[in-house]
């Protein structure tokens, strides 16, 4: 995949004309280049990376989506695949298939070096300049901040329990000011931005790995390798439960179509197969091995609450070193989260620098943390709202994949950044009608096929929920059809 052609050779753009309203500043083109570093705020927000600020390895990579990787969550979902009648190697089965659609977010990141702007900015050839911040506004902020408050609740929750072994009691105040702290935390990192998380997250990926290890060595010492299910599922019970739970693993990578905003400052050189590779390796090795020892878990604790459950085999000095580890956890995926969400919300066309936009996206996230936690039930309102993500999200990473495979990752950064009506990017009052058009068919195909919330016709039809692989088959090939010629 050459990343050195622009998609549009007969265009000259200007490097120094402004490429819209929502962006950072960029530095003075006459200046000499300042390099990112780990301890120094990131200047950039959703404008074009110069070539003269590339720096880094695809490597590097790896511990950006392992340390996202190793979490509580995927250690709880291991677990929920047996409780919804799956054997265990059934369960095994399901996890690795689930997260093979790393490499779907690892392809997607290699459209990052090539053209030097965010995942935010280059669907920009996907859907237009306008359709591309009603793109941004539900994909890009709207879901991540509704998963950046069920993390954020499920931290919390972990360290009220901390500060109980501590001796504290977590009343109301306690609380808020514990969702709090761990909020100033994550913003801190996605404010300084990129190379403070590049530099930490490796750390971060080998103490997680570290704590993990003894949940699972403590978690394999009690399985029950011989564990069968009481009433094994058979025919299109068994189907139904399989693809409902390579759906429920695959929302995961699936949530991180923005994985470009991690890979931009690579240099444009860098091999798309390295940036792939890092990637998905990075996301999926972590993932199946911790969805794996939750699938073990199962066995020998009651996994519907695991937190309590798997304290009760841990050594008990190590308690409070797991639920720390929890915090931890989620302080690195909900890091990487509003650092997009920051992003997205620049690429709607508001004016704001990206470090304002970090902080607005998570105190919206805080006053949905605090009224879950303190006043509803409104987690479990987002939370099935959120199992019907892949009905968009599925649709909206096969675009993506299909954009980037028919302009054979050939993007120009320059041209991305122009939001005026004489941009390549314009196309129909600012609205690529191929993207719309593929991405609605997607949607309504995939909707008409969930049986999660409620049952569409077709699942009632053939029994399962089909919503995932048929809205992603349904957007990509509609797109590429429609976009062909254009390309």
């Amino acid at each position: 995949m050459a990343s050195t052609l622009p998609d549009h050779p007969h265009r000259s753009p200007d490097p120094h004309r402004s490429p819209g309203l929502s962006r950072d500043p960029a530095p003075d083109p006459a200046a000499p280049p300042r390099p990112e570093r780990g301890g120094r705020v990131e200047v950039h927000g959703i404008d074009h990376i110069p070539d003269t600020e590339r720096r880094g390895r695809a490597r590097e990579l790896f511990a950006v989506w392992a340390a996202a990787s190793v979490n509580y969550l995927n250690l709880v979902v291991g677990g929920a695949l047996v409780l919804t009648g799956l054997s265990l190697w059934q369960a095994f089965a399901v996890v690795v298939v689930g997260n093979l659609f790393w490499l779907g977010t690892g392809l997607l990141a290699v459209s990052g070096p090539a053209a030097g702007a965010p995942s935010e900015v280059i669907t920009r050839t996907m859907y237009g300049i306008r359709g591309n911040r009603v793109n941004n506004a539900v994909t890009g902020w709207m879901i991540s901040v509704c998963y950046f408050a069920l993390n954020l609740a499920a931290a919390a929750v972990a360290a009220f329990s901390l500060v109980e072994r501590i001796g504290i009691t977590p009343t109301t105040p306690i609380k808020i000011a514990i969702v709090i702290a761990i909020v100033v935390v994550t913003l801190t990192i996605s404010v300084y931005g990129h190379a403070v998380i590049v530099r930490l997250y490796l750390p971060i990926t080998l103490v997680l790995t570290a704590a993990f290890a003894v949940v699972g060595y403590a978690i394999v010492r009690h399985a029950d390798f011989g564990w069968t299910q009481p009433e094994p599922l058979t025919g299109s019970a068994l189907w139904a439960a399989v693809l409902a739970g390579i759906a429920l693993i695959a929302s995961g990578p699936l949530s991180y179509t923005t994985s470009a905003d991690f890979s931009r400052y690579l240099p444009t050189s860098t091999s798309p197969r390295a940036v792939l590779g890092w990637t998905a390796l990075g996301g999926f090795l972590p993932s199946v091995a911790v969805g794996g020892l939750g699938v073990l878990g199962a066995t020998a604790v009651d996994m519907t609450d695991a937190q309590a459950a798997l304290q009760t085999i841990l050594p008990g000095w190590f308690n409070p070193v797991f639920l720390l580890s929890l915090v931890v956890g989620t302080i690195a995926v909900n890091a990487l989260t509003a650092y997009s969400a920051g992003l997205a919300l620049q690429a709607v066309g508001i004016r704001i620098r990206r470090t304002v936009s970090v902080l607005v996206d998570g105190a919206v996230a805080v006053a949905l943390t605090l009224y879950a936690l303190l006043v509803s039930n409104f987690l479990d309102t987002v939370s099935n709202v959120l199992q019907l993500t892949v009905v968009l999200l599925g649709p909206s990473t096969a675009i993506y994949i299909a954009d980037i495979l028919l302009r054979r990752n050939r993007y120009d950064g320059h041209a991305l950044g122009d939001e005026t009506p004489g941009s390549p990017y314009w196309y129909r009052a600012g609205v690529n009608p191929a993207g719309a058009i593929a991405l609605t068919a997607g949607v309504v195909s995939a909707a008409l096929c969930v049986d999660t919330l409620y049952t569409g016709p077709v699942a009632a039809l053939v029994g399962v929920d089909l919503a995932l692989p048929v809205g992603m088959v349904v957007a990509g090939a509609a797109y590429a059809l429609l976009m062909r010629r254009r390309v």
